[in-house]
This record gives C-alpha cells, sequence and structure tokens, in this order.
C-alpha cells in the first residue's frame, strides 16, 4: 500500500509540471514581440524548406530554425522571393544584412506577424517540453522518480528556460541534444551495440545540427575517457590486455558513431541547400565533373563556412556588475547564473552537495547514484565541468541563454538527492526527515517564484541583486531583447498619446506593434523633443547607449525593467552638463560594437526600402575602407 501513492502522484505531478511550463513559458511568450535574433531565423528556416537553399543565416546550423518554420510552411506562409531582400544575400557577408531585411518582411509585411511569430514559437515550446520529458526520464535513472521529478520542476521553474525555451533560437535545441548525446555516449561505452551506436550518432548528429558548440561534446568525450584512467568504471577490466581490447572497441564505436553522425549532418544540409547555387566553389570548374564536385562538397562548405562566419562575427564586448569589459571575463558566467536563478535552485544545489558529502563519509557509505548508472552520471558531471569552463574561458559572453547546457546539467545535479535523503533516513541519520521536508519546500518555492515572477522572465534577477536595477548589473537578452514592445503599445493607449520616441533594442521597425513610434536615440535629443514621452530601452541606459541623464526625469519600468518610459522636460537640458545628454565623445554604440554612426539605422533604412540594401552596403563598405585608412594613419604618426 506503500507504493501506492507513489505510483500514483509521479505521473500526476509529470503532467502538472509540464502543463505548468506550457502554462507559463507560452503565456509569456503569447505577450512579447519578436526578437532581435528571431527576425533572422525565422524567414531563414522558412527559406530553407520553400526553397531547400541555406544561403541566409548560415551562422548558425539549421534544425531548430526549420523546426520552427515546419508549421509556418504547412500553414502557406507567404514569401516573395523576388524581392531584393532575397536576391541581394546570395554572397557571404551580405546574407548578414539581407536576412534581416527578409525576415522582417516575411514575419510583418506578407504575413501576420502575431500569428506568424505564434506558430514559429509553438515548435520551439514543444522541443521545451521534450526537454523537460528528458530531464525527468535521465533524472528518475540517476535517482528515483522522485528525483525526476525534482529536476522537472525545477527546469520548469527556472526563468532562462521559461523565457528562451519557446523562442526561435538554438539554445534550447543544443541542450537537449547535449544532454541526449551524452547520456547515448554513456550507454555506449557502458554497453556497445548497433542500437547504442546509432542512438549516439543520432543524437551527435541532432546537436551538430542545432549549434556550433556542439564541437565542445567532443572534449566532454575526451574529458570522460581521461578520466576513465583516473579512477576506472565499476566493471572495468583490470588486466591490461582485456583493459585494451575493452577500450579498443569503445574506441571503435565512437568513432563509428562520429561517422554517422557526420552523415546525418551532411544529409541535412545536402537536402536544405540542393537548390543553392554553388558559385561560391567555382574553382573547382564548370564542366560535368566539376560541377558535381561542387554540389557534393557545398553541405560540409557551408557548414565550414557557417562556423567561420559565426567566429568573425562574434562580440567580444562583456558587461556585468556595472562594468564594461572589451574581452570576456572568467567570473561573467558564474556571477550571471548566480543573479538569474531562483533562490531556490542555487539552495537545493547546496543541499544536494552537503547530503551527498554526508552520504559518501557516514560510517556505512550509501551509494548515491544506482547501480549501472555510474558511466551516465560521470558523464554528467564530467560534460558540466567541460562546458562551463568552456563559457568561462569564451570571450562571447552575452546572454545566460548560452549557459543552457550547463544549466540542464545542473539540473540533473539534483536527481540524486531525494533517494540519498531517503536512504539516510533509512539508516536513522536524524537530520534526514527535515532534509526531506527542506527539498520539498524548496521545490515548492521554485514554483511560486516562477508564478509570481510571470510574465517577465526575461528581466528576472533574484534577491542577490539587492535592489539594484537591472541596468546596473547586466545587459543584452539578460534584460532585454526587443521583446517589451507591446508594452509599449499599452502605455500608449493608457497615456492617451499620440506620439512616443522609442530608443529599441534592436534592428527591426518598431511600428509593427508601435504605429506611433519613432526612432530615436536617447543620446541625441534635439530640441523638438522637449515634453515628449520616450520609452528606452533598459540596454541603452548604461552598456549599450550613455544615458543614464534621464534617470533625473519622471519615469516608470515597462515589462519588468525591460524598458523604461521618460517624460522628458520641456526643455532638453544641453550636452555635458549634468542633468543633459553626454558630449559625441561620450556616446557608447549599440550592443558594444565599434560602428560609425547609429548601426541600428543601417538596417532600418533597408527595413523600410530594401531597395536601400546594395546603396547600403556600399555605404558600408566605404566607411569601413576609410576607418581602416584613418587607423593605418594613425598608426603611422604615432611610431
Amino acid at each position: 500500500m506503500r507504493e501506492f501513492p507513489r505510483a500514483a502522484l509521479v505521473p500526476a505531478g509529470l503532467v502538472l509540471l509540464l502543463a505548468l511550463m506550457a502554462l507559463l513559458a507560452g503565456g509569456a511568450a503569447r505577450r512579447e514581440s519578436v526578437t532581435i535574433d528571431e527576425v533572422a531565423h525565422i524567414g531563414a528556416g522558412v527559406s530553407y524548406l520553400q526553397k531547400l537553399d541555406m544561403r541566409m543565416n548560415e551562422e548558425h546550423p539549421p534544425l531548430a530554425k526549420v523546426l520552427a518554420a515546419l508549421p509556418l510552411v504547412v500553414r502557406g506562409v507567404h514569401a516573395d522571393y523576388s524581392s531584393v531582400s532575397w536576391t541581394f544575400s546570395a554572397g557571404l557577408f551580405k546574407q548578414y544584412l539581407g536576412e534581416w531585411v527578409f525576415g522582417h518582411w516575411l514575419i510583418a509585411r506578407w504575413n501576420d506577424p502575431i500569428a506568424t511569430v505564434f506558430w514559429a514559437r509553438l515548435s520551439m515550446l514543444s522541443l521545451t517540453l521534450v526537454l523537460g520529458i528528458v530531464l525527468f526520464a535521465y533524472g528518475s535513472r540517476l535517482g528515483d522518480p522522485w528525483g525526476g521529478l525534482l529536476c522537472l520542476c525545477t527546469y520548469a521553474t527556472m526563468p532562462a528556460m521559461l523565457v528562451f525555451g519557446p523562442l526561435v533560437l538554438t539554445d534550447i535545441a543544443i541542450a537537449l541534444f547535449a544532454v541526449l548525446t551524452l547520456w547515448a555516449f554513456a550507454s555506449m561505452w557502458r554497453s556497445p551495440s548497433t542500437g547504442t551506436v546509432l542512438r549516439f550518432a543520432l543524437a551527435f548528429g541532432g546537436a551538430l545540427l542545432s549549434k556550433f558548440s556542439a564541437g565542445l561534446l567532443f572534449f566532454c568525450f575526451a574529458a570522460f575517457i581521461l578520466s576513465l584512467r583516473w579512477r576506472p568504471a565499476p566493471g572495468q577490466p583490470t588486466n591490461k590486455t582485456e583493459l585494451r581490447a575493452w577500450r579498443r572497441i569503445r574506441w571503435w564505436s565512437l568513432t563509428k558513431g562520429t561517422f554517422f553522425a557526420a552523415l546525418v549532418v551532411y544529409g541535412v544540409y545536402s537536402v536544405l541547400s540542393w537548390n543553392e547555387p554553388t558559385d561560391s566553389l567555382y574553382f573547382l570548374g564548370n564542366n560535368t565533373p566539376g560541377l558535381l564536385l561542387r554540389r557534393a562538397l557545398m553541405p560540409p562548405w557551408i557548414y565550414l563556412r557557417g562556423l567561420a562566419l559565426f567566429a568573425f562575427t562574434a562580440k567580444p564586448h562583456t558587461f556585468i556588475l556595472g562594468h564594461a569589459y572589451p574581452h570576456g571575463v572568467w567570473f561573467y558566467f558564474p556571477v550571471l547564473f548566480l543573479l538569474k536563478s531562483p533562490l531556490a535552485f542555487l539552495l537545493l544545489l547546496v543541499l544536494a552537495l552537503m547530503v551527498g558529502l554526508v552520504a559518501k563519509f557516514r560510517v556505512v557509505q550509501l551509494a548515491a547514484i544506482p547501480k549501472g548508472r555510474e558511466l551516465h552520471w560521470r558523464a554528467v558531471w564530467v560534460s558540466l565541468v567541460v562546458f562551463t569552463a568552456a563559457c568561462m574561458l569564451s570571450r562571447f559572453q552575452i546572454s545566460i541563454r548560452h549557459f543552457s547546457v550547463s544549466l540542464a546539467l545542473l539540473v540533473l545535479l539534483l536527481a540524486p538527492l531525494p533517494r540519498m535523503l531517503e536512504s539516510l533516513r533509512r539508516s536513522g541519520w536524524p537530520a534526514a526527515r527535515a532534509g526531506i521536508w527542506l527539498t520539498a519546500a524548496l521545490a515548492l518555492a521554485s514554483v511560486v517564484t516562477a508564478v509570481r515572477a510571470y510574465p517577465y522572465y526575461l528581466p528576472f534577477l533574484n534577491s542577490l541583486s539587492a535592489g539594484r536595477p537591472g541596468y546596473a548589473l547586466v545587459s543584452d537578452s539578460n534584460l532585454d531583447w526587443n521583446q517589451a514592445l507591446p508594452e509599449v503599445d499599452n502605455i500608449i493607449q493608457r497615456r492617451g498619446l499620440q506620439h512616443v520616441l522609442v530608443d529599441e533594442y534592436g534592428f527591426s521597425d518598431p511600428k509593427v506593434y508601435v504605429p506611433q513610434a519613432q526612432f530615436w536615440n536617447c543620446q541625441e535629443p534635439v530640441p523638438k523633443d522637449g515634453a515628449q514621452w520616450a520609452v528606452v530601452s533598459a540596454n541603452m541606459i548604461e552598456e549599450s547607449h550613455n544615458c543614464v541623464w534621464l534617470l533625473r526625469f519622471p519615469h516608470e519600468a515597462l515589462a519588468g525593467g525591460s524598458m523604461y518610459a521618460f517624460q522628458l522636460p520641456a526643455v532638453i537640458p544641453s550636452a555635458g552638463t549634468s542633468a543633459g545628454p553626454p558630449f559625441p565623445e561620450k556616446y557608447q554604440n549599440f550592443g558594444g560594437v565599434s560602428f560609425p554612426g547609429d548601426m541600428r539605422l543601417v538596417f532600418l533604412i533597408s527595413i523600410q526600402d530594401p531597395q536601400q540594401l546594395q546603396p547600403t552596403w556600399d555605404r558600408m563598405q566605404a566607411m569601413m575602407q576609410a576607418e581602416m585608412e584613418k587607423r593605418k594613419t594613425n598608426s603611422k604618426n604615432t611610431r
């Protein structure tokens, strides 16, 4: 009779937690405008399926974009491939400008923006729920069903997962397929067979098709294999001859699995690029053998070209705790993790560590991991070390979403906690019962935190922020990613405004969501702006622009602090004064990018009139050439 409640409660808990996540994440996503990267990703995904041409958004692999585009294509989404935004984007670097224009027009001009974004996000929400099911299943095997529920509870109530899960991005996809790959790798290492090799190949292929950072999995494999030399796994042969044969079988399985994964990637890229011109491989010839070779080499060429483009466009600028750095800093992700994780999750990690130490050092040691799952557990914590170290050493430090794989692996570290507490209770440890109740209380607290934070998960900061505003601590998609434009429209309706100045954090035209919007740069006000209302992205106050001067005037926070609405004074203070905007030499650029003028205008001009793409491209090349000549001259003068 004692097992009956567990048999009934675990499935019910699984369904309720998944339903809660769907309601919270889906409801929040329905209230948000299209975010920066989604503009390019949605348009690219649709073009992959409709045209079998991957010219758009090569800097990211296609899987997440294709999954998001599937319901749109099935519903008959319209795209005009005679548009300049498509024909212009055939070049390697030109597509980086054209993809935003094409994506904007597909979402906002050729189709209904609300419906288009909703259906694209629906696929990603489904993928997010699948990851929750996977974490529950693997957590149950690393601990027990209650451990699986604890993993699912912390995942389903994590603001980072709730906000980024439904968005058309690569982060949830790589988290899902990285976890699947690591589990399949451990299973293959434990028992090599055709089945385990194929499962590993499919999962690894999915990871490689999700995000270029999947290459870190190779380092995870290497670290796992090296760890077995330091601390052999149960069942590993001790005889040198047998051990050598044991390793040889597994190395061969890994080689086969990697080869099959590469075939999966090659096949997907082959199909999706079938109609893409092979002109970039012109040096292989224009005769029949040359054309066949060009077509055969296009998939790896596109993959490697996308990887190079991603590296070329990676942003070195970092902002954390109110300080800007020209490069990544080792403490960025640890600090960001502490600020943007629910306190209940952080305390659960501490509790799991303490209980694990107690279980390990008791007179009668208790096994934290069920027998037969030791290799899976090792794959989890070794890979967590690798991914976290890579994030800390990376120069690409922008958002908590880039920490998604580590977050998923951290969730799995909680899996043994309920099982260990139950074992300690049975062995007579007096604090075990209190630990069980504390675990349940913290799990409930994580649910309460998620519900209270609804629907503003993107700017979420816990109480470790000590009440400081988000713009003084973090930036980019940790705070605002242009998702709060519907809130701007709400304040317009509430105050009866006919006109509003908008300093947004994005490349798109805000008029799609706010028809009364006028593009504005809070660093460059003009006299006629006096007495008007201005809505400014929180990122523009300290990091991407230098607009702290606005805080002296009446203002209110929108969307949980993602944006701020200011009522400007009748007379704009003079530049350089204590209450006025900065001098031009104190201006800060959008996203920390070194670019003459406001880079957003470059995109806005082309978005409003795609015929301006080529002239804009020519002006950009001329400006970059002039900047290079200027640097050369300055370098000579300083010698």
